[in-house]
């Protein structure tokens, strides 16, 4: 399927503000999958194309962390590793999934998460302060991690609202540092996923490279806004995408 110029434009322009999203909470992927299934793109091919532009999204934007200061690798790669595997298994079913019959259950997922997310952590940590992390937490984290990892090989769509409370309620890392360690684990099980995807079907190549280019313009402005804004600023935005996406899910099933 050949696209036209104002679907490439589209989508670059949806990829840009999915990018800062993700970056900055998640949810970005409910923006970008829903507009290539509009514009003709089956399920199983758009959760296989919309890959790319989160690979770009965060490789960009952790050269942006990084460049202003904010890398853990060590951290990084332990968490990414835990994740791989359940990439790989979430991969192997998203790659049969077709229809909407997720969306109660991602709905579910997000309401669960902004509960947590409004409790009080007990944890004080200032905007960029190194935190300190048990191994009790170390542990616990690396363990949910492959839970993250399977529904991000799955579908991809709201796992930053999975990952975002594993680092920042378990592991106890302030916003800043979760969304940094967030955009490295995401790039390392999608790297796996999207060949799993590129095997089994269809990969639109001009639409994932249209949203790829917008995405990577939105992963460099969310990691600048969140370490601008720091926690407040992630938190508000965390909160009203959540809110958002929710009231999306539920409505239109309740009508």
């Amino acid at each position: 399927m050949d696209a036209e110029l104002w679907q490439l434009a589209l989508l670059t322009g949806v990829g840009c503000v999915a990018g800062i999203l993700n970056v900055m909470a998640g949810g970005g992927s409910l923006l970008t999958v829903p507009i290539m299934l509009f514009l003709g793109v089956s399920g199983p091919e758009a959760n296989g194309t919309n890959r790319l532009s989160i690979l770009a999204q965060n490789v960009v934007a952790i050269r942006t962390f990084f460049r202003r200061g904010f890398a853990d690798f060590r951290l990084s790669l332990s968490l990414a590793a835990a994740s791989i595997p359940g990439g790989v298994l979430g991969a192997l079913v998203g790659v049969r999934l077709d229809g909407v019959w997720f969306e109660r259950v991602l709905a579910a997922v997000m309401i669960t998460v902004l509960v947590l997310m409004q409790l009080p952590s007990g944890i004080k940590l200032q905007d960029g302060a190194a935190p300190s992390t048990s191994r009790g937490r170390l542990v616990a984290g690396h363990v949910l991690m492959f839970g993250a990892g399977c529904w991000g090989g799955f579908i991809q769509v709201g796992v930053g609202f999975i990952i975002m409370p594993i680092l920042h309620r378990v592991m106890g890392l302030d916003l800043v540092r979760t969304n940094m360690h967030k955009v490295f684990i995401a790039l390392s099980y999608n790297l796996v996923a999207i060949f799993i995807f590129a095997s089994a079907v269809s990969i639109h190549w001009q639409f994932g490279i249209a949203l790829a280019l917008g995405n990577a313009l939105g992963g460099y402005f969310g990691a600048r806004f969140s370490v601008q804004g720091g926690e407040r600023w992630i938190r508000r935005v965390f909160t009203l995408v959540l809110l958002v996406f929710v009231a999306k899910l539920l409505l239109p099933q309740m009508g």
